[in-house]
């Protein structure tokens, strides 16, 4: 629920209502996802001169370097022309060169839309622009890309326009819509981009994210969040208006729900936090009052297959999960 004054706007009444509602919405995602592409565009190279990419070692034809031998190298690995040249042995090592396939999946859902005072953009506008970003920078480095539920698989320069014009055309559809991701059917060694606010009951959550794992794909959460969900900053009388249907509740002493709100939230986290941990995935949060190049670098040193990514210094709003990464 979103205080008066900074929700995303009443819930229509009656299923007609709501329909244009969702009508509207999606046109005005529609005009919206080009500056969203332009950002993410900027936020890609960003990320990407602080990096070196996710170049590796493996089966290619590609030369990439010379390492030093190590005992565990067969001798045939030898590079004898090169090692002639120094008192040291040297391996030469070619590019992996097999494409990796990421889903991706931005919840859209109407909780998405919620932006306080304390932050320049709504949660929605914030996933979009990670995803977006995060499928530029993938396909740069020879990878296939995807959207949950509802794309193909591609790795062409215009992943990410062809990702945003499909979300503008589904943008009402249950695979983005409902909260959590859809439990569409996922190869083997895949690997998956999940980036809501993660609000949802956690047995649902737990049911979606095992179905997805079940096939053995590697997943990545990202949680967005208003930095007012994490501190509760309202005084006095305050009134909350449901995002998603249902009656708006009044507070006579906002103050006085803090403790409890937080004490909850951290257990919902902490649970989400647990499933992943069981799930062998990762999880950051990441608030919206923060760069977002922030959760970006760490979320490709991770699909990079560095363990635990880029820790960012400083304090942050809100509080830290025992045993998660924050975006602070």
């Amino acid at each position: 629920m979103a205080p008066r004054g900074h929700a995303p706007g009443q819930s229509a009444q009656g299923s007609d209502a709501r329909v244009f509602t969702l009508e509207r919405d999606a046109h005005a995602l529609a005009d919206k996802l080009p500056d969203l592409l332009i950002e993410a565009d900027r936020i890609a190279q960003t990320v990407a001169h602080g990096i070196h990419g996710r170049r590796r070692a493996g089966p290619g034809e590609t030369f990439w370097q010379f390492r030093t031998y190590e005992s565990q190298d067969s001798a045939q690995l030898i590079d004898w022309r090169r090692s002639a040249s120094s008192d040291h042995l040297y391996v030469r090592e070619r590019e992996w060169e097999a494409a990796h396939t990421v889903w991706l999946w931005p919840d859209l859902s109407p909780s998405m839309a919620f932006r306080s005072h304390l932050a320049d953009v709504t949660k929605r506008d914030r996933a979009l622009i990670l995803m977006l970003a995060a499928a530029e920078l993938l396909v740069r480095g020879g990878e296939r890309v995807g959207l949950l539920g509802l794309t193909p698989p591609t790795s062409s320069r215009r992943a990410a326009t062809r990702i945003a014009e499909a979300i503008a055309s589904h943008a009402g559809a249950p695979q983005l819509a409902a909260g959590r991701p859809s439990s569409a059917r996922v190869s083997r060694f895949s690997g998956l981009i999940l980036i809501s606010d993660f609000l949802d009951p956690i047995d649902e959550l737990r049911e979606s994210m095992e179905a997805l794992a079940a096939g053995g794909a590697t997943g990545h959460l990202v949680q967005v969040l208003d930095p007012a969900e994490e501190t509760l900053p309202y005084e006095g009388r305050t009134e909350f208006l449901p995002s998603e249907g249902g009656e708006a509740w009044i507070a006579d002493r906002a103050e006085s729900l803090r403790t409890r709100y937080q004490a909850r939230l951290e257990a919902h986290r902490q649970a989400l936090q647990d499933l992943a941990l069981r799930l062998g995935w990762s999880f950051l949060v990441h608030h919206t009052d923060r760069p977002p190049t922030e959760p970006l670098l760490t979320l490709v040193m991770r699909l990079e297959g560095r363990e635990h990514g880029y820790r960012w210094s400083g304090s942050g709003a809100g509080m830290r999960p025992s045993g998660a990464e924050e975006m602070p």
